[in-house]
């Protein structure tokens, strides 16, 4: 039996989840749950996340997909040509370290690659609408039942509200 798939993504009112290899809002709080809900998981992400975050993290054991054959991720990252080869991969990792479920971390192809099979989604929806890049692909709500929001104001001025949200696949 499989483990359970979970997405967590930060995602704008308009989709946007990147903007030239980066996010396009700070939100302390966002970051300190994806610490939260990652922690002690096997995570699966795309070469180009991966280099948006710079270095491996810590805690966590890292999976990166990608067609690139002269990637060399540091020590400690795994590599995967494909997402089903990622999956099994996490599946192996994530019983090695007790998880009891497998993150997908995106970018956006990832996601897009993924989201029919996953189990759980965890959102924060950004309320902003900037330029960007990146996107999180088109969802079937009717698929999904929203289980926990927390809406909270800008953390200072300048910055955007947010919305943390849980789906379960219905």
């Amino acid at each position: 039996m499989s483990l359970p798939l979970v997405a967590i993504v930060a995602v704008a009112d308009n989709g946007v989840i990147g903007r030239g290899n980066a996010l396009p809002w700070h939100i302390s709080a966002d970051l300190k749950r994806f610490r939260a809900l990652t922690l002690g998981k096997p995570l699966i992400m795309g070469r180009k996340t991966f280099a948006s975050l710079g270095r491996a993290l810590p805690g966590r054991e890292t999976i990166v997909v990608t067609r690139d054959p002269s990637f060399k991720p540091p020590a400690g990252v795994y590599t995967a040509s494909d997402i089903d080869t990622a999956l099994a991969l996490a599946e192996i990792r994530a019983k090695a370290l007790g998880a009891a479920e497998i993150v997908i971390a995106g970018g956006g192809e990832i996601y897009a690659a993924v989201i029919d099979r996953l189990d759980r989604l965890h959102v924060t929806y950004v309320h902003c609408r900037p330029e960007g890049d990146a996107f999180f692909p088109p969802l079937d709500w009717s698929h999904w039942r929203e289980i926990c929001r927390e809406d909270h104001a800008a953390e200072q001025d300048g910055d955007a509200g947010y919305a943390f949200v849980d789906y379960i696949r219905s």
